[in-house]
């Protein structure tokens, strides 16, 4: 890391910012998991990627003290996102077998929170997962959501128009099934990003002083350039 950027700095967007990029497209392949045969099948494709992203989506409730379980999981590869619907299924224990192998690395964000809601159905002990929140804080990045990592990194807003839409409804919608895959294949891009040394704080626009620390190295450098009277 380049030894003149202050130790202060950190890498941060704006909502300002975020809003004026453009929009980022999911550009893999998605597959509907609804049945036994489809949940085989994507689980010997998913075991032999040597990364999964992962994500779930929950139908939103719009009354005080309720709440509804994970009616969604989206498990990625590099290139195809399958999406299991686990409303339909319930949480089959091929699936529940992968999220607790520690020998097949998963990339998720927030995944205290996932596997609380996951919990709910049937108790699951994850292994194998790195939280992007946490590794991401080593790169300088002081953002926590998907939406402004992405973006600090490729330059691009992903949406969360659907974030609040039905994810129990009868069938999705294409918009719904793109925004998911989005999310799960987003964490698996970040990581490789990071990882392959691509990303570097010092060069990056969003590199910034907060300003608190900002005044106190003014200040200090203030106090070093006094001349004695």
């Amino acid at each position: 890391m380049n030894s003149e950027v202050s130790p202060q700095a950190i890498v941060t967007i704006s909502k300002e910012q975020l809003s004026a990029l453009p929009a980022a497209q999911f550009s893999g392949d998605i597959r509907l998991i609804e049945d036994e045969k489809g949940i085989t099948e994507a689980i010997e494709t998913l075991r032999n990627s040597d990364i999964i992203g992962f994500d779930t989506e929950t139908r939103p409730s719009f009354r005080k003290g309720q709440t509804n379980t994970v009616s969604l999981i989206q498990l990625s590869t590099r290139n195809t996102c399958f999406l299991f619907r686990i409303n339909h299924l319930g949480l089959a224990q091929p699936i529940v077998d992968l999220l607790e192998d520690a020998d097949v690395l998963k990339i998720g964000l927030s995944i205290h929170d996932d596997f609380h809601n996951l919990n709910r159905i049937t108790i699951i002990r994850p292994q194998g997962f790195i939280e992007l929140q946490n590794y991401v804080k080593e790169y300088r990045i002081a953002d926590n959501s998907l939406t402004k990592i992405y973006a600090v990194i490729f330059g691009k807003r992903i949406s969360k128009g659907q974030r609040l839409t039905n994810w129990e409804a009868e069938q999705l919608t294409n918009s719904q099934m793109t925004y998911a895959a989005l999310d799960a294949m987003a964490c698996v891009e970040i990581y490789d990003h990071i990882a392959s040394g691509k990303f570097k704080p010092e060069e990056s626009q969003y590199l910034t002083i907060p300003a608190s620390e900002s005044d106190s190295v003014s200040k200090e450098t203030d106090t070093h350039t006094q001349t004695p009277e």
